[in-house]
Formats: C-alpha cells, sequence, structure tokens
C-alpha cells in the first residue's frame, strides 16, 4: 500500500496537514519559537508535498508531440522550487526567534509542547521510511525532495522536544532554550534545502548516470563481445526517473542490416531488464579493418 508516486504523495499530504494544525495549536497556546519553527517547517512540507502530488501526475504522462522525451524534469523543477521554499522558510524562522530572544519571551505550558513533539517526531519517523522506500522504489527526485525535509522533521522534533522537557523541569528557568531551538531547527532545514537543490540541479545540467549504473551499463554490453568488435561514445543522463543512454557498436563489416538490427534490440532489452525506466539509443558503425587487434572471426577478415 502507498507503493506508488501518487499514493506515496497522498499519504504525505494527509500526514503533514495533521501534524500542521496539532503544531498550530501548539504554538498558539504555548507561545513557543521552536514549536512555531516546527509549524512553519510543516506548513512547507504541505505545500511541497502538493506541488509533488501535482507534478508526479504531470511527470508520468507519456511522451508526445511536444515533449519527444517525456515530462520527467517536472520532477526536478519540482525539487528546485521546493528548495528556494525551503531556504525562505528558514529565513523567516531565524528572524522571529532572534526577536524572541531580544524581547525574552516566556512560555506557557510547555507539557503540551512535549506531546505534540513526541506525536510529531514519532510520525516524521514512520512517514521518512515509508516515503524512502518508494522514492528509492520509483527513483522519483520529487519524493526524494519530500523525504530529506521530512528527515529534518525528525531531527527537528527531537531538539524541540528535548528542549521543552528542559523548560518544563526546570518551570521556565530555561525559556531561552526556545528560540535557539529555533534557531537550530532553522539550519536543518538551510542543510535539507542545500541537498534538495544539489540534486535538483544535478538532474536539470543532465549529470551523468551514477558510476555503478554506467558500469552495469559497460558490462551488460560486454556479455555481447563475441558479436561486436568494439563500443565508444558512450553518453548516459536522466530526466526524473527516466535514464537515456546513447553508445556507438563497432561490429564486423559482414554484418546483415538485419543481424545489427537483432544484436541491438537484444542489448536493448538486456539493458531495460538491468536498469529499470532505460531508453537506449545505438549508432552502429563497421569496422576499420584492423584485424590484428580483434578477436572475431568473419568473412571480411584479412589476417597479416
Amino acid at each position: 500500500m502507498f507503493d506508488s508516486k501518487k499514493s506515496a504523495a497522498t499519504l504525505a499530504l494527509g500526514t503533514v496537514l495533521g501534524l500542521f494544525a496539532l503544531k498550530l495549536a501548539a504554538a498558539a497556546l504555548t507561545g513557543s519559537a521552536s514549536i512555531l519553527a516546527q509549524m512553519a517547517d510543516s506548513l512547507l512540507d504541505i505545500l511541497s508535498v502538493g506541488l509533488t502530488y501535482v507534478v508526479v501526475i504531470a511527470a508520468n504522462r507519456p511522451a508526445d508531440a511536444e515533449h519527444p522525451f517525456g515530462h520527467g524534469k517536472l520532477e526536478s523543477v519540482s525539487a528546485a522550487f521546493q528548495a528556494i521554499l525551503i531556504f525562505a522558510t528558514g529565513g523567516a524562522i531565524v528572524y522571529n526567534a532572534v526577536q524572541k530572544l531580544v524581547s525574552g519571551a516566556e512560555i506557557s505550558r510547555p507539557e503540551m509542547g512535549v506531546a505534540v513533539m513526541i506525536v510529531a517526531a514519532l510520525a516524521s519517523v514512520f512517514l521518512s521510511r515509508k516515503l524512502g522506500r518508494t522514492a528509492q522504489a520509483t527513483d522519483s527526485p520529487a519524493l526524494s525532495a519530500i523525504v530529506q525535509n521530512i528527515r529534518a522533521d525528525v531531527y527537528s522534533a527531537a531538539a524541540v522536544l528535548s528542549g521543552m522537557a528542559a523548560i518544563y523541569l526546570s518551570r521556565g528557568r530555561l525559556a531561552w532554550l526556545d528560540p535557539a531551538l529555533a534557531i537550530a531547527v532553522s539550519l536543518l532545514i538551510f542543510r535539507s534545502g542545500f541537498l534538495v537543490l544539489k540534486q535538483s540541479f544535478s538532474a536539470l545540467i543532465d549529470v551523468r548516470l551514477p558510476t555503478e549504473e554506467e558500469q552495469i551499463v559497460c558490462d551488460t554490453i560486454m556479455a555481447h563481445n563475441s558479436q561486436l568488435v568494439g563500443v565508444h561514445a558512450l553518453r548516459s543522463r536522466k530526466s526524473g526517473s527516466q535514464r537515456y543512454v546513447d553508445l556507438h557498436l563497432v561490429m564486423p563489416k559482414d554484418t546483415s542490416v538485419a543481424k545489427a538490427h537483432e544484436i541491438c534490440d537484444h542489448l536493448e532489452q538486456d539493458l531495460a531488464a538491468k536498469l529499470a525506466m532505460l531508453s537506449a539509443t545505438i549508432h552502429v558503425e563497421p569496422c576499420d579493418n584492423r584485424c590484428s587487434t580483434c578477436g572475431l572471426s568473419c568473412g571480411s577478415r584479412q589476417d597479416t
């Protein structure tokens, strides 16, 4: 259950809406800057998840005449926009916390803050684990961006929980911890924004596939070396969860068009079986008659 991008986004949206309402009530009753920071972070989560919900539907649309390579990069655009929201939220939290430090505001009913943060931390742990598995299985940049944000929520909720507990046990004497923790939460938010931005930009500027994935491509090609003279000009890139590879295959000169087509089809099928959502473009070239460096036997071989 909740294993598709759309269903995972639905689960995330429902969870963060509930947490936002809970933190809003707690922030109003306690006057806590750190809980207010948590509430702002949950509002950010709502905006991010809502955007992702729309984007994953649009990104999964098949290729069309206007977008022959599909719509996968919409997910990376969404992730970049989420990063901007994350930085803006972090800045607002720092501003509010500094004002609280200067004014020396007090905290009311810190025990309520403790209870709310326990619920928030447990809910964030559950949601981050579930979304993490789905994001990995579907290779979704948009879901991965949400996971980064929710994981930051776990640590920040734990920090705020500790602060609320300390304020409660000290009977308010450690109230300065509240805005200090709000600033600490903002630092985690900034870190999350940086990671999301880095990931989204990598996809938008066509960074090559990870080394281990390119190695899978090379190993799959080498499994066909009994039919090939060589391979070169390998390039790879990613658009959302869609992978693209193009390469040049060198074949014996006497290989027929039909045989070359059969070899390419078989290679494409093998690559697709090894790497999900992969599209391969293969350019076939004839050999250059350097038979001394070739281990194949063919009708055009010129032994020297």
